[in-house]
Formats: structure tokens, sequence, C-alpha cells
């Protein structure tokens, strides 16, 4: 059976992106020594990514190409993508469908990638294991927040935390 996850950095105020859905305050931190917490770490163990179709989006307005080739890619959406970046399914059953789906999956782990939006979809069926939080030392003031309001609430339990360099702190959350 798969494991969900969540992996992702936030600025210090809550925030994913900023309000013109940049990620360069983000970047900047790219180059931090994160020892045994680096992306390519994580990344391994991931086998599936899947993202509403506002984090697609997205990814394709960076300009930057498909960095997931080699994963199976599931993009949540109910329109379609005439020019796909990369190799990619398109979901239109909804998430019950789909974390069944998910669930049933045994080659390796799945990355809930981008917006909280999906991920909180995923938080609300009980199908999040665990959620990677980087927080950024960085105040970005407005944009896309790391959960959007919505009346939802969930206790989580905190499994590690590190401070990392750069000023960096590293948060793992388990949802039991």
């Amino acid at each position: 059976m798969a494991r969900i996850r969540g992996y992702m950095g936030v600025s210090l105020d809550q925030y994913i992106a900023s309000s013109d859905h940049s990620i360069d305050w983000l970047r900047k931190y790219d180059a931090i020594d994160y020892g045994d917490l680096t992306y390519d770490n994580f990344y391994k163990d991931i086998r599936t990514v899947v993202m509403g179709r506002g984090t697609y989006d997205a990814i394709e307005g960076f300009g930057e190409g498909w960095h997931y080739a080699g994963r199976r890619a599931i993009i949540v959406t109910s329109r379609d993508i005439p020019q796909p970046m990369g190799e990619i399914s398109l979901w239109r059953d909804g998430v019950d469908a789909l974390v069944a789906h998910l669930r049933a999956l045994d080659d390796g782990d799945v990355w809930i990638v981008g917006g909280g939006l999906l991920q909180q979809e995923f938080i609300a069926r009980g199908a999040l294991d665990e959620l990677d939080l980087y927080v950024v030392p960085e105040i970005v003031g407005d944009g896309i927040r790391l959960f959007p309001p919505n009346g939802f609430a969930r206790s989580v339990e905190l499994i590690d935390a590190r401070p990392l360099n750069g000023g960096l702190v590293r948060m793992l959350y388990a949802f039991r």
C-alpha cells in the first residue's frame, strides 16, 4: 500500500507562493546544505506525483519544463490539457476514488505536490500520511496560503523538528 505524503516549503507567514505565484523567495535557499534532509532523498522514494490543476499551471508558468519524468503523474482537473509538459494522466473521478486508486499502488510513495487545497482534501479523508514542512525565514506578505481557510480542523502529531542551515526549520507531521 502506498504511503501518501506532502512536502513543501512555506514562508514564516504561511505562504507557499507569492501573489504572482512566484517562489523566488524560496529558491534562494536551494543551495543550503540540508544534510540528510535533501529533496533528492525525499524524491527517491516517490513513484507517483499528484497535483491539482492550479499547481500544474503554476509549474507550467515557471517555464522550466517538466521535473517529474520517470514518475507516474496525475493531474486532478475537470479541464483538458491540450499540450501537456510531460507524460500525465488526468483525474476526473473525485478525490474519494483517487484515494482508493493511490492506496492500491504498491510501487512507491505518493507525493501530493503543491498547494494545500488538494492536501486538505486528503487530510479530511484521513488519507495524507505525513506532511514534511520546511519553514523558510521569509515574510512574503501576500499570496497563496499553505492551507486556505475553509473551516476544517484536525490535530496532527509532530514526529520531528530540526533547525537547518540558513535559518530554516524542518517539521515532519503525521496524520494518524
